[in-house]
């Protein structure tokens, strides 16, 4: 296993010392379009960010009682980032309640009034401003326990509010974006995504173009980011949704005439994403007004004695949860693939 820059490809790591663990969960209905998403169970994939909530604090589910799992039964990567997580230890873990259809039990949480968004094939519905502004008093109040912060996400979905986001704001990255699936529905998302476009226009501002188009994690994220920078490294954990999050925060710098603090910031995912062949997150990432520190974890699931797991080294499920930075932070704290795979195995044996 090991964890290599993105750019360069060579051997990388998260900085040293204990994170703390933030998981900002949202749902947005572009979740409930007829296979957009299979990043839960069907008919209940708004329950996901719940559901791995739920399992992340405490190992266990409450609100349902089994964890989210893809079509094929692969189950969510939130095993990978509590198996990391029971292994290493975080300094604190909370989730950031940025728009739930229901509160996760026996889960530290941090709400902020936020309701989820409303599909962007038909508008968001998002006060944009709003969201951002929060995001940033968040940053600027947050309370480190450890020596950085890991912030993860949970968004159904989310790939495609993060594609119609980046495309929205003028970036030229059109599929270049993520799935959980191995064979993504690029039909349905691009219906969406032109969809949610259309909705636009050039003389919107950028916060009216994200109220209509992008996802409260995203916006949210990306406030967050500009004030806490200041102060710690923040390790945003994820994919392209992330990478998203970063062309947000970049994008929008002008209008609240703030630098992005560029030293501070980590993206860190797995090597599922950055080796994906129908993606590109090197490329989303080469947008920016710099260039960030990003890197991927070579976890491999080869020697698994459950079968289904062996689906996530052929392209299946690949983010989410956090998982990659969790990789790359139990690398950097000395663990290895076998005790990691021991760990997620164990957890699946015990459920």
């Amino acid at each position: 296993m090991q964890t290599l820059n993105i750019f360069t490809n060579k051997p990388d790591s998260l900085p040293q010392g204990k994170a703390d663990f933030l998981l900002a969960a949202s749902v947005t209905r572009t979740c409930e379009i007829d296979g957009i998403s299979q990043a839960g169970i069907p008919g209940k994939i708004p329950l996901t960010p719940t559901l791995d909530a739920e399992f992340m604090a405490t190992q266990k589910v409450f609100s349902l009682t089994e964890i989210p799992e893809t079509s094929n039964g692969v189950p969510s990567p939130v095993i990978i980032t509590r198996a990391v997580g029971n292994l290493t230890g975080y300094s604190s873990m909370e989730v950031l309640n940025l728009g739930l259809d229901v509160i996760p039990q026996n889960t530290p949480l941090k709400n902020f009034d936020i309701k989820p968004s409303d599909s962007v094939a038909s508008g968001a519905n998002i006060d944009a401003k709003a969201v951002f502004e929060k995001g940033m008093i968040a940053g600027k109040n947050y309370e480190l326990k450890g020596n950085y912060l890991i912030l993860a996400e949970c968004v159904p979905s989310g790939t495609t509010t993060a594609a119609t986001t980046a495309l929205a704001l003028g970036y030229d990255c059109r599929g270049d974006f993520s799935s959980s699936f191995l064979d993504a529905p690029d039909s349905i998302k691009e219906k969406t995504i032109d969809s949610a476009l259309s909705l636009i226009n050039k003389d919107m501002s950028n916060f009216e173009k994200l109220s209509l188009v992008s996802d409260n994690m995203l916006i949210f994220c990306a406030g967050f980011l500009l004030e806490a920078t200041k102060r710690f490294h923040v390790v945003l954990a994820g994919g392209t949704q992330m990478a998203s999050c970063l062309l947000i925060a970049d994008a929008l710098r002008e209008d609240v005439l703030m630098r992005v603090k560029s030293d501070n910031i980590t993206l860190a995912t797995t090597s599922w994403v950055a080796n994906d062949e129908r993606s590109d997150i090197k490329h989303i990432l080469s947008l920016l007004s710099y260039t960030p520190h990003a890197v991927h974890t070579s976890f491999s699931f080869a020697d698994a004695e459950i079968p289904v797991l062996k689906l996530y080294d052929d392209g299946e499920a690949k983010e989410g949860v956090g998982a990659g930075a969790a990789l790359a932070y139990a690398k950097t704290n000395g663990a290895t693939n076998k005790e990691i795979l021991d760990a997620i195995e164990l957890i699946i044996y015990s459920m």
